[in-house]
Formats: C-alpha cells, sequence, structure tokens
C-alpha cells in the first residue's frame, strides 16, 4: 500500500499559480500510475489528470489540460500538480491517489488516496 500526502494548497487570487505535490512512500512513482481528482463543496469527485509510470505520458480533462500540468520527480517519488490562471472555479480540495484498474478518469479506479489539500480562489 501506498502511503500519499498532498501539500501546497492554499489561497491565491483569480490569475495565478500554484504548485501542488503529492509525496509518495511505501512505494515507487516509477512503477505506479497516478492520478489528481478534485471535489469541491456539494460537488462530485472530478478527473484532473491521470500519469503513466515515471510520468512518461499523461492524459487530462478537457477543461483543465491547457492550464494544468502534471509531471512525476522519480527523484524525490513526488508527483506535482502546476496549475495555471486559477479562478474562482477552481476552488476545490485536490487529491493524488495510485491508478489500479479501469477507467482511468473514474475515481472508482484509484486507491491510496490522499488526505488532500485544499485550493481557495478569490475573484
Amino acid at each position: 500500500q501506498v502511503q500519499l500526502v498532498e501539500s501546497g494548497g492554499g489561497l491565491v487570487q483569480a490569475g495565478g499559480s500554484l504548485r501542488l505535490s503529492c509525496a509518495a512512500s511505501g512505494g515507487s512513482l516509477s512503477s505506479n500510475l497516478m492520478g489528481w481528482f478534485r471535489q469541491a463543496p456539494g460537488k462530485e469527485r472530478e478527473f484532473i489528470a491521470h500519469i503513466t509510470s515515471g510520468g512518461t505520458m499523461r492524459k487530462y480533462a478537457a477543461s483543465m489540460k491547457d492550464r494544468f500540468t502534471a509531471f512525476v520527480d522519480t527523484a524525490k517519488n513526488t508527483m506535482y500538480l502546476q496549475m495555471n490562471s486559477l479562478q474562482p472555479e477552481d476552488t476545490a480540495t485536490y487529491y493524488c491517489a495510485v491508478y489500479y484498474s479501469g477507467n482511468i478518469y473514474g475515481g472508482e479506479s484509484y486507491g491510496d488516496w490522499g488526505q488532500g489539500t485544499q485550493v481557495t480562489v478569490s475573484s
């Protein structure tokens, strides 16, 4: 079982940027496929990105692919989500997770979820 800890969230003004981190232990990101999701209050969990082992291939939600970039630093065993041009609608708790099987866009295909990090974007 992989343990994941997200960090890097905070309060940012609209148009700003944040970089989220997802530090892994108990397993190597070189051999695990990973995902980023977010969940806003009162809304369903939303897929952001899927990244293959070591970050060699990435898939993004269409609405975010031009502003968000997921990548892996295998030396630090950490996955990142660079978020640019943030808007108030990006306000949510952001989670990373390990992909196990099935639809890469569905949260049910992932496990070992981190505790999440809160991102708040002010207008």
